[in-house]
């Protein structure tokens, strides 16, 4: 299985993650839909975190803005590394809303938002980043 394949494959298998923590949720049930982030949130981490190792080297100075004389391609890793922070931001907002106050409703608010950013960010990685990684 090549790189591109086993990051489209991770990206699947966390959208199924997301999609439990989803059917847990619609059901009102509490403690499952805090399970069911509680692996989203940690599988996403670890997601995101071998990502960055891997294909979006870390901007000079560890910044996010946007730095003069940046190529397309150092612009490209800077954004998707800010799109990481946003997801794992939500994912652990939803998580703790879940984990300290029991809070469905919470947490469930926030699931909108989180759904469009990961799809959307998927998406992205995966027409403009994926199509460029060579076989391993």
């Amino acid at each position: 299985m090549s790189h591109r394949e086993r990051l489209e494959a991770d990206h699947r298998r966390l959208d199924e993650l997301f999609g439990a923590f989803l059917a847990a949720a619609a059901g009102g049930a509490v403690s499952e839909s805090e399970a069911a982030i509680a692996r989203f949130d940690e599988a996403l981490r670890a997601h995101t975190d071998s990502e960055e190792e891997t294909l979006y080297p870390e901007p000079r100075g560890g910044r996010l803005a946007p730095a003069s004389g940046e190529t397309d391609a150092k612009r490209l890793a800077r954004e998707l590394r800010l799109e990481h922070v946003q997801i794992r931001e939500l994912s652990g907002m939803m998580r703790r809303l879940l984990s300290e106050k029991g809070d469905l409703p919470g947490a469930r608010a926030l699931a909108a938002n989180l759904a469009r950013r990961w799809d959307a960010h998927t998406a992205r990685e995966e027409r403009e980043v994926f199509p460029g990684l060579t076989g391993d």
